[in-house]
């Protein structure tokens, strides 16, 4: 079982910076693709970036593309989102995953572990 668990999340003002962590609970954590996601009310779950089981390869969606990071820190069971640049529609829950497939999903349904998420506000 695989369990992840955000923390990071706050209120910001735009312009500003943010870092999400996800702390991952398992034996094999190294061995999973990872991703963020966020979700606001009212719309669907939108894919935010992924990264794969080395951290030699991202993936962004456009929205974020240039302003925001996704690493990893294997011996820390850790994935992190660097947020710079916030921006009041960046204004989400945002979620880690997980799978154990080599594919970074953009899709929802590519992954099997979920966090619990955590609150990001940019205030304009």
């Amino acid at each position: 079982q695989v369990q992840l668990v955000e923390s990071g999340g706050g209120l910001v003002q735009a312009g500003g910076s943010l870092r999400l962590s996800c702390a991952v609970s398992g034996r094999t954590y190294s061995s999973y693709t990872m991703g963020w996601f966020r979700q606001s009310p009212g719309k669907e779950r939108e894919f935010v970036a992924a990264i794969s089981r080395s951290g030699g390869g991202t993936y962004y969606a456009d929205s974020v593309k240039g302003r925001f990071t996704i690493s990893r820190d294997n011996a820390k069971n850790t994935v992190y989102l660097q947020m710079n640049s916030l921006k009041p529609e960046d204004t989400a829950v945002y979620l880690c995953a997980a799978t154990p497939r080599s594919r970074m999903f953009e899709e929802d349904y590519g992954y099997d572990f979920w966090g619990q998420g955590t609150q990001v506000t940019v205030s304009s």
